[in-house]
């Protein structure tokens, strides 16, 4: 993989912008050229945030194939691939590899609640069928199982598997994950609170929410970062916590989404089971974006 579609940086978890229950094809080509512009290092389409627990097959395989159009090898493009179905999950990252996607993001199996051995096994079967750099993506909050450093240390050493998303908060686990794995493993921070923390102590970059909105910012924290200018990342992630706050007060992306059609880019729509940002936390989003700038008070 060449440097420019490196792993690291601020990766922006893309939304998937709807309009009558279809992909709005119009509003998803102007936010992926806004993340260009701004200097995003890459993208993840049908991740968590891109609501692909409620896209068809046709509809996942489309996105990963116009992602990739669009983009056309201007950032690296992380195509989303996981399933609590392990066969599903490789023909998911068979199609990325197909499609020419830079990796696959693939979650640990949610609601199966497997075991350690379980998600060593289900990672390595992927990683065994289908040649593509795969990134572990860890959230016990939304999946109820956590993937332990152990784990993640012993799948470091497989053929393909190149890092991991860690979305559990911890910093703690963060270090022992960098502290087990192999030598070049990548750890990304999988929340826009710890990501300059989880720099500080060895993580690549981001795939964050916030981007989505505010993707010169983010770009802006990293590079001040990897500059050196601690003081002026510090600044800018202090500058952005409100926003952060805001986009986690429901279940994402209900609040990224929102914040979205608040700026005119695409409709407020959702699919079920989440519905639309509504009374007290939307008013919560809408101080915390004007107290940004993005929207008047």
């Amino acid at each position: 993989m060449s440097d420019k579609h490196a792993i690291n940086g601020i990766i922006t978890a893309i939304i998937t912008p709807f309009r009558e229950n279809k992909v709005d094809k119009k509003a998803y080509r102007q936010l992926i050229e806004m993340q260009v512009n701004a200097g995003i290092s890459g993208v993840v389409p049908c991740g968590t945030t891109g609501e692909s627990a409620t896209l068809d097959f046709d509809e996942h395989e489309m996105l990963i194939d116009y992602t990739l159009e669009l983009v056309n090898r201007r950032m690296t493009v992380i195509a989303g691939t996981g399933s609590n179905n392990t066969k599903e999950a490789i023909k998911l990252t068979e199609h990325a590899k197909k499609a020419g996607a830079d990796a696959a993001l693939t979650i640990t199996p949610y609601y199966n609640k497997p075991t350690q051995n379980g998600m060593y096994e289900h990672f390595k079967a992927i990683a065994e069928a289908v040649d593509i750099p795969l990134i572990l993506y860890n959230v016990p909050g939304r999946t109820g199982v956590n993937i332990l450093p152990e784990t993640v240390a012993r799948l470091s050493e497989i053929k393909g598997i190149v890092g991991i998303k860690e979305a559990t908060g911890s910093l703690q686990q963060v270090t022992e994950i960098i502290r087990q794995s192999r030598k070049g493993f990548i750890v990304l921070s999988g929340d826009d609170f710890t990501a300059l923390p989880s720099m500080a102590i060895g993580a690549r970059g981001v795939i964050s929410v916030t981007s989505n909105i505010v993707p010169a910012e983010m770009v802006g924290m990293f590079r001040a970062y990897e500059s050196g200018d601690l003081q002026k990342a510090m600044d800018i992630n202090l500058k952005l916590w409100p926003l952060h706050n805001a986009m986690f007060v429901e279940s994402n992306p209900i609040p990224v989404k929102a914040a979205a059609h608040l700026l005119g880019w695409i409709s407020g729509e959702i699919r079920l089971p989440l519905t639309p940002l509504a009374g007290a936390n939307l008013e919560k989003l809408k101080t915390a974006m004007a107290g940004l700038g993005l929207i008047h008070g």
